[in-house]
């Protein structure tokens, strides 16, 4: 089944899945989810993500999710941008997620990186969610 907005769908299904204390969830993979994989491995988020490939040219993405002393490292992840709303930010208006605490991505020109590193190269581009 195809959805209308494959990163609300990996958002809500990473949400779900720390909220009900799973190991691991598994998403239709794409690049883009992926790319977003890496990020939340970069930024500790995740512990870890695979692609497995499935039989009809299909593959998979399993993402395991991380947790400390019981409780999930992801708090909440929200989407900003939507497909009805797209929200775009210059290198000045990129939020600080809980005064730092938390994680910004955004999809720049250079790729998909975090609030962070996007400041460093000065880069704006389109808010797609945060974390924290």
């Amino acid at each position: 089944m195809t959805t209308q907005d494959p990163l609300s769908d990996m958002v809500s299904r990473i949400n779900n899945a720390s909220e009900m204390g799973h190991d691991q969830v598994s998403l239709s993979s794409s690049k883009f989810k992926e790319a977003v994989a890496e990020v939340l491995q970069k930024e500790g988020y995740i512990a870890d993500y695979q692609v497995e490939e499935l039989p009809g040219n299909k593959k998979d993405l399993k993402v395991e999710l991380r947790y400390k002393e019981g409780k999930p490292v992801i708090d909440e992840m929200e989407r900003v941008s939507k497909p009805s709303r797209r929200v775009y930010v210059s290198q000045e208006e990129i939020p600080d997620v809980l005064g730092g605490l938390g994680t910004a991505v955004l999809s720049t020109s250079n790729g998909l990186m975090t609030g962070e590193d996007a400041r460093e190269e000065k880069v704006g581009g389109e808010l797609l969610f945060k974390v924290w």
